[in-house]
């Protein structure tokens, strides 16, 4: 009896971490097919590179009022509805695939729809997911993301094989499509009386960043966490902006080279995410988040001083592997301890923040490796990266255990 409870209790989990593994491989899919088919148009890295800066622009546009719309709207539906709306853009985007000034602008309306669809995902799953479960859950789903790290350029390739990149985008609109199907086979998990009709207005918009405000100071410790985890991510995309530059020009490696160095990376996030699987039980939260972090900036450093492919393998495959610990442990944190009713609105507007944090360190990243160097770039990054983690690693290390046995998403005071 309690093995048929334990499958039971596991049957929605599952369909959705089915839904979020189509997902995510189909976003590899359109990720590397939108590359190719804009640098064949334009023969140009910085169009290419545009697409880069597209994301956070489309995350600064929504997140000040998107967390509002979230914490105010049935989860499940609106999961359903961003979902088709995705599918729906990318169709469109293979149709206009021509005309590069359209592409730029429905990459931009995907990635608004995306912005909304993450902090309205996390919130449905800490719903769903019971605190006990939530830790193996989050292992499970980086597993399926590295996976589809791993599989989505073999994929793509293939796939370019017997067609072009418009194919591979087109399927990727079938996999959105399919995702909205598997959501609609998901529990609803909200009664009409947490859903609110009240109109969206400026007095509302500044009436919910207060409640922000608050929530942060009153729970310091959480938001502590929470920022530094968040300018820990700032500074990864900044470096990893850097990446291809410098393994080129620094490291002086051929394009094959640095093809197998990509490839080791997936390796170590796969590698990463299974032993979390494996070991979910035995791996602390704190220990995840703090030890994790360091391990990835450590890696940073090995590649940042690196003169050869070997050495730089090395701190390729460490900070991926690291990777898988740290996002799982942050994740799990995040859902036990931000209360549901207001994880939309923190969300959305931390990860405004993140999004701007993001464009500009990215952009002075950007102007240091071309008026001083890459290496003192990269270097410096990586032990700006150390010293963020250290203080990350000392605050998950001292704290209080009851911020990490947090029940039903309820922030305790602090």
């Amino acid at each position: 009896m309690r093995n048929i409870s334990k499958i039971s209790s596991w049957k929605y989990p599952v369909i959705l971490l089915f839904g979020i593994g189509i997902s995510n491989l189909g976003m590899w899919v359109y990720f590397i097919a939108l590359n190719v088919l804009v640098f064949n148009m334009t023969s140009s890295a910085l169009a290419v590179t545009a697409l880069y800066l597209i994301r956070p622009l489309a995350t600064v546009f929504t997140n000040l009022w998107s967390g509002s719309v979230i914490d105010r709207t049935n989860k499940k539906y609106l999961m359903v509805l961003l979902d088709i709306i995705q599918g729906a853009l990318i169709l469109c985007l293979a149709y206009f695939s021509s005309l590069l000034w359209i592409i730029y602008i429905l990459v931009f309306f995907i990635n608004m729809a995306s912005s909304i669809y993450g902090p309205t995902s996390t919130n449905y799953i800490t719903r769903l997911i019971p605190v006990n479960q939530r830790q193996k859950f989050n292992s499970w789903r980086s597993l399926l993301g590295s996976g589809a790290f791993f599989l989505g350029p073999a994929i793509t390739g293939l796939l370019f094989l017997v067609g072009t990149p418009v194919l591979a985008i087109y399927i990727n609109a079938v996999a959105f499509f399919f995702s909205a199907i598997i959501t609609m086979f998901m529990p609803n998990l909200e009664n009409e009386k947490e859903e609110n009709t009240e109109k969206l207005s400026f007095h509302l918009f500044k009436t919910d960043w207060n409640v922000v405000f608050q929530f942060s100071k009153n729970h310091l410790y959480v938001m502590t966490i929470y920022f530094l985890f968040s300018a820990f991510i700032v500074m990864q995309t900044a470096i990893d902006s850097l990446e291809v530059a410098f393994s080129k020009e620094v490291i002086l490696l051929s394009d094959s080279e640095y093809g197998f160095l990509v490839s080791i990376a997936g390796a170590g996030i796969l590698i990463g995410a299974l032993i979390n699987v494996l070991f979910t039980k035995k791996l602390s939260i704190p220990f995840m988040i703090g030890v994790g972090s360091v391990v990835v900036a450590l890696g940073y450093i090995i590649f940042s001083f690196s003169t050869s492919f070997s050495v730089a393998s090395i701190g390729v495959f460490l900070l991926a592997f690291a990777s898988a610990f740290a996002n799982t442990g942050f994740q799990t944190f995040y859902q036990n301890n931000i209360p549901v009713e207001v994880m939309g609105r923190i969300g959305s507007l931390y990860g405004f923040v993140e999004a701007f944090l993001i464009i500009v360190v990215t952009s002075v990243f950007g102007i240091t490796a071309q008026f001083v160097s890459i290496k003192f770039t990269v270097v410096s990054g990586a032990f700006i990266t150390l010293l963020l983690t250290g203080f990350l690693l000392f605050l998950n290390l001292t704290s209080k255990q009851k911020y990490y046995r947090a029940i039903s998403g309820n922030a305790k005071n602090g």
